[in-house]
């Protein structure tokens, strides 16, 4: 009786330690990295499953890549959801760092971001701002609008000093988007000689 149960717990232990090693093959070490955050993960080739909220960013050197599971694509990278597999997937050429293949976020050196692309130069009606390297919208100035009646405490009659004011409206030149400019006003003083009725 006692033979077949020593017998059951060495087989045991046996099959136990098969699968650790298995375990311990399947999460090596990689090549200068580690395998955390891996489901799957080999000494050659790094990472090739993440756990579920994981990027998989894979980086190639020649003709070998090595895969490594992340919080977040590192820069010049975005990160694609998918179903079986979050991968990082690489900026366009000219894109820093991006939000999507075709919507950069900070453009390379010799380039100026202009509504998510990257351009060798700025549109006509746009400026560009050196210190961010984006394109901005020029604002022109209209003309000035004509004077308000004269005010003083809110009236408009009485025999005192008030005040007029005028305004000048900014477009940005050939677009839409006025919110970003500047309108301009002016005050000037005015007497006021106009009886108040009753």
């Amino acid at each position: 009786m006692r033979a077949p149960l020593c017998l059951l717990l060495l087989v045991a232990h046996a099959v136990d330690m098969l699968a650790l090693n298995r375990r311990k093959k399947q999460v090596g070490t990689g090549l200068g990295g580690n395998c955390t955050g891996c489901i799957i993960c080999s000494e050659e080739n790094g990472c090739s499953t993440c756990q579920q909220r994981l990027f998989l960013f894979i980086r190639r050197e020649g003709i070998r890549q090595y895969g490594k599971c992340l919080h977040d694509c590192p820069p010049g990278y975005f990160g694609i959801r998918g179903q079986e597999v979050n991968r990082c997937k690489k900026c366009g050429a000219t894109c820093e760092s991006c939000f999507s293949q075709d919507f950069c976020i900070r453009c390379k050196r010799q380039f100026y971001l202009y509504k998510g692309k990257c351009l060798p130069t700025c549109p006509p009606g746009t400026l560009a701002h050196q210190n961010t390297r984006e394109c901005q919208g020029e604002c022109e100035l209209g003309p000035w609008g004509g004077w308000s009646p004269c005010i003083y405490n809110g009236k408009i009659c009485g025999s005192a000093w008030g005040l007029e004011t005028r305004v000048r409206e900014a477009g940005r030149a050939g677009h839409e988007e006025t919110a970003t400019c500047q309108v301009l006003s002016e005050s000037r003083k005015c007497p006021i000689q106009r009886p108040c009725p009753g």
